[in-house]
């Protein structure tokens, strides 16, 4: 009678075991971090290289410090990263911040005073301006840029993933 039991058990491991290894592969190697995840060049330029090293050729030169990148991997002290327009390479890991900042995808996006359409307008930014999150919820973060502090929806901005919420 416990053989069938034993029997369930195994084959219930069995599929499980995808959905762990899947899990494990959506953390760094080298970080434990979430991949992908976003982050921000630390640096005013930053070599973008074919691989993971320094003998790697170097494809072009990020030149915007502050500019919200993605990591899609991981290896040593080098991260993948791509930007909005899917531009990417492996880059030190030293020209990296954890700082968020983000986009604006949208000309004139209108900066709120509160996390409500209608809201007082704080200062519209225009399309490429980069600003700081500092809190984002389900459909509106809070950034700083140039000065200026509010609140824009977050279907408006790249450097932020839509179900993604931190304070």
């Amino acid at each position: 009678m416990m053989r069938p039991v034993i029997l369930c058990a195994l084959a219930l491991c069995l599929l499980l075991i995808p959905a762990f290894q899947a899990a494990a592969q959506d953390r760094g190697p080298v970080t434990n971090l979430p991949l992908p995840r976003f982050v921000s060049m630390k640096a005013a330029e930053g070599n973008v290289r074919r691989g993971p090293s320094l003998t790697h050729q170097i494809d072009w030169i990020f030149k915007r410090r502050d500019a919200p990148l993605i990591i899609t991997a991981e290896h040593g002290h080098w991260r993948r990263v791509e930007d909005r327009d899917g531009v990417g390479g492996w880059v030190h890991y030293s020209l990296l911040s954890g700082t968020r900042t983000a986009i604006v995808e949208h000309d004139m996006l209108d900066l709120l005073a509160r996390p409500t359409e209608g809201a007082l307008v704080v200062a519209r930014l225009e399309l490429g301006v980069i600003a700081r999150l500092e809190q984002c919820e389900s459909e509106w973060c809070r950034m700083n840029a140039g000065g200026f502090r509010g609140w824009a929806r977050k279907d408006a901005l790249w450097g932020i993933g839509p179900d993604e919420v931190f304070d």
